[in-house]
């Protein structure tokens, strides 16, 4: 069996807490590597390391240290195949789904070629007499990021890109259930001219998470995970001082209206709602079709879709639609939601819990569901259940579909189907979400705009990428000059080339 690594001031490090936990194919459920969970004492010595490393990047000037990001890009589009391939036997998701996770993630390191620009800050000539004003953005020193397993290799970079463009060291703390892929970007960053030491991989769990929030040295926290989790680590990070960013978990509906293309809608919803096994946080989890002619429509359109749906391993190529599930706890709690669905009186109409892949048995591969007629007091509207499950909760008019969206606890994404503009303009407008799609079923915004939920998704002032990424990883100093004038007339000094 193969046993990980830490990655530590440029070199593989093996773990010395003694603490292992399994790494399992998902599609069969083997125990295929062991990775190390760190001590306090591993964390600390990364980020000594780090600390002693950053204050040399931070001198260079931005645009070499954009340079770096540059041969990233050329790296990254290299060993694509290569990484994905690695993403997808941990995680389970198909090949062309774990490309897409490391496009999403490349597309923030092209935003951060261009972070010269953003770290210019600003200037006045002339505030007072004499007086000249000026801002600086500089980094704040050793960063670092606590990231989830369904997106092991967008998210690192989503984190560690603009924090080590902007002058920042940055210890990475990856999901335990798939390290693979941030020990080869940490490895591909050096390759690309990154000194040691100013990326670094430590992996663990909560005692590593905790040796991140509570360590004097670190000075910002990202986090995307559950909401319980992230709620935890706003609050510990923050009271010990340190900039916070964590996201949590979501709820996201499409209401679908009367007058709606309900073939594009209802291949959104197959797409949003099953695509990655539905292990997103921005899959579409709820379908909010107006008047019960558009939801007995759309039902009558998303069957026949549903049950066409190819579930299978990754080595089954492009004809798999989705993958299995992370572990099996993760399928166990789908399943116990999906029963719980049924007990409470939601109609399941596509029934995937008897599903079986022959010579995969024991791979943790879920069904697909669809249910009709949910209610929001049932606890398949109320949790996120991270699952290929979609639940149909039917609205008599456009207000209490849009009552729906905004009394949910979350508030990561939403989308509107509809030929109305008006209708459009208005939802986006009104809805309390962070992130809107109109006829856009997945609104996961560009890398050079910024992602992030309201409610209960985020906690923080400043959201992922994109402009605000520089905000959060850097500090304004503002700085007010004046000098004394009269030495340009005086007599003390004589500034005339010699004769």
């Amino acid at each position: 069996m193969q046993e990980l690594t830490h990655y530590i001031d440029g070199e593989r490090v093996k773990g010395t807490s003694g603490r292992f936990a399994e790494v399992f194919n998902p599609a069969t459920g083997e125990v295929q590597a062991r990775v190390p969970l760190a001590s306090v004492e591993e964390m600390d010595r990364a980020v000594q390391v780090a600390a002693a490393a950053q204050p040399s990047w931070a001198a260079v000037n931005p645009q070499r240290r954009a340079r770096v990001f540059m041969k990233m890009v050329a790296l990254l589009n290299r060993d694509m195949d290569k990484l994905s391939e690695a993403l997808s036997r941990e995680h389970g998701k198909t090949l062309p789904d774990a490309a897409g996770d490391i496009q999403r993630g490349l597309e923030v390191v092209e935003f951060c070629i261009g972070a010269p620009h953003l770290l210019k800050g600003e200037f006045t000539d002339g505030a007072g007499p004499g007086i000249d004003m000026y801002s600086m953005r500089q980094a704040l020193g050793v960063t670092a990021g606590i990231t989830p397993f369904n997106f092991p290799a967008m998210i690192p970079m989503w984190m560690f890109a603009p924090a080590i463009v902007c002058g920042n060291a940055f210890i990475l703390k990856p999901s335990e259930r798939a390290p693979s892929v941030p020990m080869m970007l940490a490895e591909l960053m050096e390759e690309a001219g990154l000194p040691k030491g100013i990326l670094q991989v430590v992996n663990g769990d909560k005692a590593a998470v905790d040796a991140i929030l509570d360590h004097p040295t670190i000075q910002a926290v990202g986090f995307v995970g559950s909401t319980p989790i992230a709620q935890y680590i706003y609050g510990r990070g923050a009271s010990n001082g340190k900039r916070v960013q964590a996201f949590g978990g979501a709820k996201n509906h499409m209401i679908i209206m009367p007058d709606a293309d309900l073939d594009q809608a209802a291949d959104a919803l197959v797409g949003a709602g099953y695509g990655a096994a539905g292990e997103r946080c921005m899959a579409i989890s709820v379908a909010v079709p107006v008047g019960e002619e558009t939801a007995d429509r759309l039902i009558e359109k998303l069957v026949p879709r549903i049950e066409k749906l190819k579930v299978g391993p990754y080595t089954s190529g492009k004809d798999v639609d989705y993958g299995p599930v992370v572990t099996a706890a993760a399928k166990a709690n789908i399943l116990k939601l999906v029963e719980s669905g049924v007990e409470q009186g939601a109609e399941l109409v596509v029934d995937g819990r008897n599903f079986s892949l022959q010579g995969y048995e024991n791979g943790f591969f879920v069904g697909p569901h669809l249910f009709d007629r949910v209610t929001p007091e049932m606890d398949i509207y109320r949790k996120e259940i991270f699952g290929p499950v979609l639940s149909t909760v039917r609205a008599a008019s456009y207000e209490e579909a849009l009552g729906l969206a905004m009394s949910h606890e979350y508030g990561n994404g939403t989308a509107i189907y509809t030929r109305d503009g008006d209708a459009a303009r208005d939802f986006a407008a009104r809805v309390n979400v962070g992130m809107i799609g109109i006829n856009v079923p997945i609104p996961v915004p560009l890398a050079y705009h910024t992602f992030g939920g309201w409610k209960k998704s985020a906690f923080g002032d400043l959201n992922q990428h994109g402009p605000d990424s520089i905000r959060f990883y850097t500090r304004t100093k503002t700085v007010t000059s004046r000098w004394p004038s009269g030495i340009k007339e005086g007599s003390a000094f004589n500034f005339k080339m010699m004769e």
